[in-house]
């Protein structure tokens, strides 16, 4: 389907553990930078054959720019919801095995706000 190209923002991500995802959250921690697909390869340890064709894939989505042979985070279309669902996760991260991770019920024994405000 034919889209506005203007105001077409891709926000669709490569899903989570896939090289893509890898790459692309590597680049968005350092918007300002580019780097080669030998440095991405050996800073994310994938394999090197690997880092040419997903970045031509992550071009083809409009995620990624490069200059010569360097590759950095396409700003355009780095939106908020790009932005809202990489910082997601990384909330997620750091909270991971946390109190409220590990007991799923931490929530059963809260007051019920509303009762409380509905008796007033």
């Amino acid at each position: 389907m034919p889209v506005d190209f203007e105001s077409y923002h891709p926000n669709d991500l490569p899903n989570e553990g896939t090289n893509g995802r890898q790459i692309l959250e590597h680049l968005a921690r350092h918007p300002e930078l580019g780097f080669t697909p030998s440095e991405l390869a050996d800073e994310l340890e994938i394999p090197r054959g690997s880092v040419g064709t997903t970045l031509n894939r992550l071009e083809e989505r409009g995620l990624v720019r490069h200059k010569g042979a360097y590759w950095a985070i396409n700003i355009e279309a780095y939106d908020a919801q790009t932005a809202s669902e990489i910082g997601l996760r990384a909330v997620a991260d750091q909270f991971e095995g946390d109190h409220y991770d590990t007991n799923p019920d931490w929530d059963a024994t809260l007051p019920d706000i509303d009762a409380e405000t509905s008796g007033n």
